[in-house]
């Protein structure tokens, strides 16, 4: 195992410690939380100081990776557990399971033939970083391809290196555009209720130089009618068989608005976030988080509270939206529309 220094992960192989940057802390705060064991990860998952669908598939990986090194004792049962905690973690997130799946070799058929030890367990999880990496490239790339010269996009919730290991899904097609020199103009939905766009998209888009203004939530439409955005690019957490897909919660009421003004709409993700397995959008499981969220707001500012405490709230994590309003999905694999749906399972 080698060290590995992201914006948003590191591990240092000679002190064998694990650190993540707690997001909720963000734009103000930069503070890395060290992860001692997979129960940290776990908890650092739940409660969001680690999302972006493929940076929970690494963070989860090299966790397990790291409590294996410390622990040679294990057993084969014990390690099954550890990961299947992991596994657990999120429920919507696909890349999690993926990661997991990996680094518990269940391609192999042969149980005798999967190597649980440290070593294995790091190659395999540098192999899934170098991927991820290699992916996200590939996607910032296609999707730049179809953006034109001084288009303004829309984009919802947090897609970039804090969400990832590499460029970015949707943020890294932003980040190649620009630096390509088109001279483009983001949108940032500021995304309640975590205000994942506000705090996070900002915070790269600044550190970039890219220009952006950042928007509440339902200020889009008034935008797409003045005729003031050009296409939007958010991300996914998982991809069912058929293109629909789940997203940070607002991303259906954005692909409506834009296909009502024929604006060309985007998902862009790995292939490690799509799942074959789930035939459609509404096998997709969406998690519910606490009312708390709804009932106010919380980051580097604190918490506060402006509903009655005892408000009953709807607060699903993600919607689905389905393929139908998709103009096409943007993967490592491809740009792929509403035609040739079949590349997915290939």
């Amino acid at each position: 195992m080698e060290s590995i220094n992201y914006l948003s992960i590191r591990y240092n192989k000679d002190e064998k410690k694990l650190e993540i940057l707690d997001q909720r802390k963000l734009p103000d705060i930069e503070e890395w939380l060290i992860c001692d064991k997979p129960e940290d990860m776990i908890t650092f998952i739940k409660q969001l100081s680690v999302r972006g669908a493929p940076l929970i598939g690494v963070a989860a990986s090299m966790s397990l990776y790291d409590h294996v090194l410390k622990n040679p004792q294990l057993s084969k049962e014990e390690i099954i557990i550890v990961s299947n905690q992991l596994r657990e973690a999120r429920p919507t997130a696909v890349n999690l399971m993926f990661a997991i799946d990996e680094m518990m070799q269940l391609k192999e058929t042969n149980n005798e033939k999967r190597d649980y030890s440290a070593e294995k367990l790091g190659e395999i999880a540098i192999r899934i970083i170098r991927n991820e990496v290699d992916m996200c490239d590939k996607m910032s790339k296609y999707g730049a391809s179809l953006i034109q010269q001084n288009e303004s996009i829309l984009t919802h919730c947090n897609t970039g290196s804090v969400a990832t290991v590499g460029a970015g899904t949707a943020l890294g097609v932003i980040r190649e555009a620009h630096k390509q020199g088109k001279n483009i103009h983001v949108y940032v939905d500021e995304t309640r209720p975590l205000l994942q766009g506000g705090r996070l998209t900002t915070y790269e888009l600044e550190r970039e130089g890219i220009p952006y203004t950042l928007i509440c939530d339902n200020m889009a439409a008034c935008l797409m009618r003045d005729g003031k955005i050009q296409r939007v690019l958010v991300g996914a957490d998982r991809i069912a068989a058929n293109g629909d897909f789940a997203n940070k919660i607002g991303t259906y009421s954005v692909a409506i608005l834009a296909n009502h003004h024929g604006i060309p709409f985007h998902c862009v993700a790995p292939m490690s976030t799509v799942d074959i397995k789930c035939s459609t959008g509404k096998e997709i499981p969406i998690e519910e988080r606490s009312h708390t969220e709804v009932q106010g707001a919380s980051g580097a500012f604190g918490t506060v509270r402006w509903a009655p405490k005892n408000s009953k709230t709807f607060n699903p994590a993600f919607d689905v939206t389905p393929m139908t309003l998709v103009t096409s999905l943007i993967l490592d694999t491809g740009i792929i529309t509403k035609n040739d749906l079949n590349k997915l399972s290939e």
